[in-house]
């Protein structure tokens, strides 16, 4: 979250070059992930992913925001790094190592719904606006149409209690973003460094503790697997970040949050066309239907 102000001008190239990067990259990443975990177990994946990728971002601080945060700043960012990384993005990495990626980012393109909540009950007391509330019925009926629980679980080729551990972590990461405007935070870059490298070392200790023998899947890492890993920590996660970053100081809002309809949209395909995942005419129904209800969510949470 940022309350820099946004330029009247920005470059139109370089706006579009980062959108577009946004929409592709968020949206792959759902798949790179499928591919990483089909060896190395989702948290310990996690926590090797943003080990990585936050350290390289500490050395890039280094060069860019000289002035070292305080104890104060370092505790705020290393919460929200708990909620968004080691809480919220570890449980999207648990549910497409069960479940097909496109369908778990139709889930998390329903995360609206969780900042509404929130923002409701213990940040701005706003009251949700009928169009948003109408969004949120109709997203909850594409997800509900895309897994129907009273369906036979044979006509199913997957659980779905990851269903629920994902939940929580799209819980955790709205309230985490939301917390962000109440807390005192350190310089962007400083920021993203202390989150991932906290996020990485609250999935370590989750590997410990519910992936036994997780250690002992690294001699088996294939080049396929190492790709994944290397496109997940490189691009999703740096040139990922660092394009979002650009765009909340230089794109307009109502142009930016259209990376929410974007992404499953680009998961869903990249499943289906490399992953090799079913896209039945159910399961797009189901997404025009829930991308819908974000955009009506969206329009109305602008409106209020």
């Amino acid at each position: 979250m940022t309350t820099e102000t946004v330029s009247s001008k920005p470059d139109n190239t370089k706006l579009w070059g980062f959108l577009f990067a946004v929409y592709i990259i968020w949206g792959s990443t759902y798949l790179g992930m499928k591919i990483a975990t089909e060896i190395v177990p989702p948290f310990l994946l996690s926590a090797f992913r943003f080990l990585t990728a936050g350290t390289l971002m500490a050395f890039i601080s280094r060069s860019s925001e000289k002035q070292l945060p305080s104890p104060k700043q370092v505790l705020s960012a290393a919460f929200v790094g708990l909620m968004l990384i080691g809480i919220g993005n570890s449980s999207t990495a648990l549910a497409v190592h069960y479940m097909p990626s496109g369908l778990v980012a139709l889930i998390v393109a329903a995360i609206p719904v969780w900042f509404i909540g929130f923002d409701w009950a213990f940040f701005s007391k706003q009251r949700p606006t009928v169009m948003t509330v109408t969004g949120i019925i109709v997203g909850l009926a594409g997800l509900f149409l895309l897994f129907n629980p009273f369906a036979a679980a044979t006509s199913r080729n997957y659980p779905l209690w990851p269903i629920a551990i994902l939940a929580g972590g799209c819980a955790c990461w709205a309230l985490g973003s939301l917390s962000v405007s109440k807390l005192t935070m350190p310089a962007p870059m400083q920021s993203a460094a202390i989150q991932m490298l906290t996020g990485s070392v609250f999935c370590f200790v989750i590997s410990a503790v519910a992936e036994p023998g997780a250690w002992d899947t690294l001699q088996h890492i294939s080049a396929r697997t190492f790709s994944a890993y290397v496109y997940l920590v490189l691009i999703g996660s740096l040139v990922g970040f660092t394009s979002y970053s650009w765009l909340t100081r230089n794109a307009p809002p109502r142009l930016l949050s259209t990376y929410a309809y974007v992404n499953p949209v680009v998961a869903l395909f990249l499943g289906w066309a490399i992953g090799h995942e079913n896209l039945s005419s159910q399961a797009l129904l189901a997404c025009v239907i829930v991308i819908g209800g974000v955009v009506l969510m969206t329009l109305g949470k602008r409106k209020a």
